[in-house]
């Protein structure tokens, strides 16, 4: 059985994987929802995106975790991407869950799809961080109103350092197992960076039938896909 862990995107925290861990440990995988620096309980913990690719690591050293399923939803597949090649042969395999990926000396502001000036304008506006969308902004995504308001009431502001930091990665991702999961909702096609990467004999594309937050629209349909790649 597969040691999971599980590292949500922007303004989230480990709750936002409450309805996905059930199922996985009933079918035998330990999991380990983790939250970022300066996010959820651990908000105000200054952050650089860096300090996002260290956390991962760390939790799965200081666990000496093995057979890792790297799961990053959103924002988090920047980090995690880099945590992926970090952990050597701990890993299984890195799930990019309707995510952002890595690109070396990139940041998530750097592949916003109205540009990064857009991008870092928000931020100035805003102290410098990104703050959570509002209950209309997540119409659209097959999310009921109470999964609306139970994002909406568990959001927090997300650190700007980690949106506007460059990665930095050693070898091409395309070299790691990996799974891409679009979610239908959202588009129907990844971005250009995750289809070049999708010709890699070691990636493979999957697809929900939902939006950007399946662990709150579909946590059930979302865990026995988690479960299929631990598997």
């Amino acid at each position: 059985m597969a040691d999971l862990v599980l590292v949500a995107g922007a303004w989230l925290g480990s709750w936002a994987w409450d309805e996905v861990t059930p199922p996985l440990r009933a079918a035998g995988h330990q999991t380990f929802p983790l939250t970022l620096s300066g996010l959820a309980e651990r908000q105000g913990v200054p952050a650089g995106q860096q300090t996002h690719v260290r956390d991962i690591v760390d939790e799965i050293e200081r666990r000496d975790l093995r057979d890792v399923v790297l799961v990053g939803h959103s924002y988090a597949g920047i980090p995690v991407g880099q945590a992926a090649e970090r952990i050597g042969d701990r890993l299984t395999r890195v799930v990019f869950l309707d995510s952002e990926v890595p690109v070396d000396g990139g940041s998530f502001a750097s592949g916003w799809w109205q540009g990064q000036t857009a991008f870092e304008s928000v931020l100035a506006d805003n102290g410098g961080d990104w703050p959570p969308l509002a209950p209309a902004e997540f119409d659209g995504q097959g999310l009921t109103d109470e999964q609306i308001a139970r994002l909406v009431k568990g959001a927090t502001t997300h650190p700007g350092r980690t949106l506007t930091e460059p990665a930095v990665l050693s070898d091409s991702l395309g070299d790691l197992p990996a799974t891409y999961v679009k979610c239908l909702l959202d588009g129907p096609e990844p971005n250009d960076v995750v289809a070049a990467l999708l010709t890699s004999e070691r990636w493979r594309l999957v697809t929900m039938a939902t939006g950007h937050w399946p662990m709150f629209s579909q946590p059930a349909e979302l865990a026995a896909l988690l479960a299929a790649e631990a598997s």
